[in-house]
């Protein structure tokens, strides 16, 4: 998962610096991390043999926070808020879920969406690829609002993302059983 997150959105800012969008320094950045993200999910790709656990998502989560930062103080909010958008809207409503309910929120859980996913029929490789595919689409609406700027195609652009989102968020609390991946089905 975290491959899945990482992968598409330093992958977008190495190419969003490339084209002049972010600076050099958080260009580098992100292409380190694309590539270190690459190399460990190699090992970390089902039955893993190595876990990324807390030591190793923190600074990761606070590399693209900062990253992401960098972007928006370019003037990219919109962009900034995309990118990251299934994992924000996953432990959000994860969350709020388990405050609701009276959990003790440091606890470890298995209440995630794509964790639930799991237990309603997904694989976890199907779970991966949904992930990805959607980053990598969030990714693509980012750069829409960086190549063609207005307050129209930010707007746009987030209501297409959220929507993306929450319908990536439905099915998997619905299942594989109860509802195809696929549109129009």
């Amino acid at each position: 998962m975290t491959a899945a997150e990482v992968v598409p959105i330093t992958a977008a800012l190495s190419i969003f610096g490339t084209l002049g969008f972010l600076r050099t320094t958080p260009t580098i950045i992100s292409l380190a991390l694309c590539g270190a993200t690459i190399g460990f999910a190699y090992f970390n790709r089902p039955v893993a043999k190595l876990f990324l656990g807390d030591v190793g998502s923190l600074p990761i989560g606070l590399l693209l926070g900062w990253l992401l930062v960098q972007l928006a103080g370019r003037g990219a909010l919109a962009a900034a808020i995309l990118m990251p958008l299934y994992y924000l809207a996953d432990a959000t409503m994860t969350l709020v879920r388990r405050v609701i309910r009276g959990e003790k929120i440091w606890q470890a859980h298995r209440s995630h969406f794509y964790q639930r996913a799991t237990d309603r029929g997904f694989t976890v490789g199907q779970v991966v690829a949904h992930v990805f595919a959607v980053n990598v689409a969030l990714a693509a609406l980012a750069f829409i609002t960086l190549a063609a700027p207005s307050r129209f195609n930010d707007a746009a652009a987030l209501v297409c993302g959220a929507a993306l989102v929450g319908w990536l968020l439905l099915a998997f609390t619905r299942g594989k059983g109860a509802a195809s991946l696929r549109p129009g089905r």
